[in-house]
């Protein structure tokens, strides 16, 4: 099996991430030092729409392999913790798909359904739960870990 080289992913991400910074700007037909506001929204804009339809796909693929990890580990000192991770990352996959949702089409999941204090109650107690599951899942693999 090969290598994990977080070095050459590192470099990987900043190239793209140069690539598409340079295809906007372009796209606006400034340089980089020409930039105003006007522009920087347009490459803002531009970057952000597929940052953010990338994330879903592969927050849902690490959702995916959380289980599967969980499941492999079979419910044992680690496989507590990371049942507990799995549900705290799938929590925060639905969240994430919320602000999606709000961003690209401007509807509120939680406001429409529940209204506006309801709707923001529930947004908090997601953040808590996702937090607090994660938090109980790193916690519980730390404790494994040591031997406790």
């Amino acid at each position: 099996m090969k290598k994990f080289r977080p070095l050459l992913l590192l470099i990987l991400t900043t190239g793209i991430i140069t690539i598409t910074s340079s295809a906007a700007h372009s796209q606006v037909k400034c340089n980089l030092l020409d930039v105003s506001n006007g522009s920087g929204s347009a490459h803002a804009y531009n970057a952000g729409y597929w940052f953010g339809i990338m994330e879903l796909p592969f927050l849902f693929i690490a959702v995916f392999f959380a289980f599967l990890t969980a499941y492999a580990l079979k419910g044992g000192r680690f496989g507590k913790g990371m049942t507990y991770m799995a549900w705290g990352f799938l929590v925060m996959a639905v969240g994430h798909l919320h602000m999606q949702i709000e961003h690209y089409y401007g509807i509120n999941i939680f406001k429409s359904i529940l209204g506006q204090l309801s709707g923001t109650v529930a947004w908090f107690i997601a953040l808590v739960v996702t937090w607090g599951l994660s938090g109980m899942g790193f916690y519980s693999i730390y404790k494994a870990s040591k031997g406790a």
